[in-house]
């Protein structure tokens, strides 16, 4: 059940952080491309389930499947959004994003003065830690 890949954007669609470990295949576009139709589509899906759900959503949207990945999707109050590709047969994985927003980002971006919000995150505390985090996780499988 392997990991695929992660971002994490801000309220306003800048991608702060990306990061892949078992992605097999490179779409044919620049990083910045897809980081614009991650976000917009992300953007959509939301817009989408808001509009049509029969009632106030708690939780929100938290995930969907293709035939190839699962796409999971965490959000802050403050608009950062934690989004995973993994492997289909991942469940529900909100606590693992929560942990990533609150142990990590939080940690090592939010409280380092070195590190300008709003900004891509150039740490590299920070990539080290969420990639250990990543693979130590359950999860991850090495394809």
């Amino acid at each position: 059940m392997p990991v695929y890949n992660l971002y994490i954007f801000d309220r306003y669609g800048t991608c702060l952080y990306y990061s892949e470990w078992n992605r097999r295949k490179h779409p044919g576009m620049s990083k910045e491309e897809e980081y614009k139709l991650m976000f917009g589509m992300m953007f959509s899906i939301k817009s989408f389930i808001h509009r049509i759900s029969p009632s106030d959503m708690k939780d929100g949207f938290l995930n969907f499947k293709t035939n190839v990945y699962k796409l999971h999707f965490y959000e802050t109050p403050s608009g950062i959004k934690v989004i995973m590709l993994t492997d289909l047969n991942v469940g529900n994985i909100r606590d693992i994003l929560h942990q990533i927003y609150s142990s990590l980002y939080v940690e090592y971006v939010v409280k380092n003065p070195l590190c300008l919000l709003n900004k891509p995150i150039t740490s590299e505390l920070f990539k080290t830690k969420v990639d250990e985090f990543v693979q130590g996780l359950s999860i991850y499988a090495k394809v």
